[in-house]
């Protein structure tokens, strides 16, 4: 049987639902009965891409960067960093497949990549619509205020802190395959999600107490380093949730794969954002949106990570 692969972004709602909206708009417009297969790609210091990964008959990469490999098929992306080089951007800009897609103007990539199924292959997204919805609501943090994200009372909230922090890629891959075909309010219910919520959801507020201790205000920005703690994957909202006075948060964080520098601004901040934060990490070669944005590098390399912190707090004061 021949294969699709599907590279999307690891550990990130919107990912996962542009894996699950691909997949069936693959089904059911452009190869049915095809085999599926799925893989995480995260952001890492270094190369993000092995060839090795692009082993299907055809080859797909959603919600991640650009890659020039002639192994790949497919592409749909709605980062404002979506290159790592420019000759990657002069090898999409001459690309004449009339499948990969790039709109930087989109909230979340589910609903781009819905938005072009319906457009260019007549994919009907009515069935996938609550899918659609929270992908764009979540990953453009579409909410009234920061207690919503972070008191995580939907349960579409509770998926997304499940698909966010677990590492068991298995479990992953069977949510994927289950938003194909099942409403994501009965997926999210169910109890194989459930059962891994409920520890995550102390986790959850565990990391409320770390960054509340450890969050220091400086001028517009709250900053706080929690490289000592396991954090990967904390909700990005927990700092405007805990200081609304706030326009930015920066961030230092360690994983086993990386040492990390977050950048965003708060969608609710009483002071108007005046920076680009995806020019502002692109400098030190990591990327994003204009509003959120971040920085991996090597996990050994915590000092650097540190003081490219510092660098860009005190550039978001001016």
């Amino acid at each position: 049987m021949s294969k699709l692969k599907i590279c999307y972004h690891g550990n990130c709602f919107d990912g996962v639902s542009s894996a699950a909206v691909f997949s069936r708009l693959y089904e059911e417009r452009l190869q049915p009965g095809w085999d599926r297969a799925f893989e995480p790609m995260m952001h890492r210091a270094g190369a993000l891409f092995d060839e090795g990964a692009f082993d299907g008959d055809e080859n797909a990469i959603v919600d991640f960067k650009y890659s020039n490999s002639p192994r790949l098929t497919w592409w749909f992306d709605h980062h404002k960093s979506a290159f790592l080089t420019p000759e990657d951007e002069a090898h999409f800009r001459a690309d004449t497949s009339g499948r990969k897609y790039l709109d930087a103007g989109y909230k979340s990539c589910t609903k781009f990549i819905a938005d072009v199924g319906e457009s260019r292959f007549g994919f009907d997204q009515r069935p996938m619509s609550e899918l659609v919805y929270w992908a764009n609501r979540i990953d453009g943090a579409l909410y009234d205020s920061p207690e919503e994200p972070v008191t995580l009372r939907e349960v579409a909230l509770q998926l997304a802190m499940v698909i966010e922090a677990d590492r068991d890629q298995l479990l992953i891959e069977r949510i994927i395959r289950d938003l194909q075909q099942r409403p994501l309010t009965e997926v999210a219910s169910s109890p194989y999600v459930q059962e891994r919520a409920t520890p995550l959801h102390a986790r959850h507020q565990r990391a409320i107490e770390i960054i509340r201790r450890e969050a220091q205000v400086i001028g517009p920005t709250v900053f706080f380093d929690v490289a000592g703690e396991d954090m990967e994957g904390y909700s990005k909202f927990i700092p405007y949730y805990l200081h609304p006075e706030v326009t930015y948060s920066v961030s230092v964080s360690r994983s086993s794969f990386r040492s990390k520098v977050s950048v965003g601004s708060n969608p609710w901040a009483p002071r108007r954002r005046t920076h680009d934060l995806a020019a502002i990490c692109e400098r030190y070669g990591g990327g994003g949106h204009a509003v959120v944005a971040a920085i991996s590098l090597a996990p050994e390399a915590l000092d650097d990570a540190r003081r490219i912190a510092t660098e860009v707090v005190n550039e978001l004061q001016s």
